[in-house]
C-alpha cells in the first residue's frame, strides 16, 4: 500500500479532470518515485472511493487466429491490460 498525491491527470498531454475505467492516462503524483510503481499496480482514490479486488467478471473473447485446434483440455493464456493469466 502506497499513498500519494496526485497532482495531474492527463491524457494525450491534455490535463483532465478525472480519468474514468478503461482510460488511458498519464499521471502526475508527489511523494513517491518511479521504481514505487510497477506494472500490474491500481490506483484509485484511497479517501473516498479506494479499488476493490473483483470477485468475479463475465467476458466476451472472440478469437481470430488460431494456429491449432481448439480441442476439450485446452488451457488458453488471457491477456488483460497488464495482467497474463492461464485460464
Amino acid at each position: 500500500n502506497i499513498t500519494a498525491d496526485c497532482k495531474t491527470v492527463e491524457q494525450h498531454h491534455t490535463h483532465l479532470e478525472e480519468a474514468c475505467p478503461g482510460d488511458n492516462i498519464g499521471f502526475n503524483v508527489k511523494g513517491i518515485t518511479v521504481k514505487d510503481i510497477r506494472r500490474g499496480h491500481v490506483v484509485g482514490n484511497a479517501k473516498d472511493l479506494p479499488p476493490k479486488e473483483a470477485e468475479s467478471y463475465n467476458a466476451q473473447v472472440i478469437i481470430l487466429n488460431h494456429p491449432n485446434k481448439i480441442i476439450a483440455g485446452y488451457t488458453p493464456v488471457v491477456d488483460c491490460h497488464t495482467s497474463h493469466i492461464a485460464c
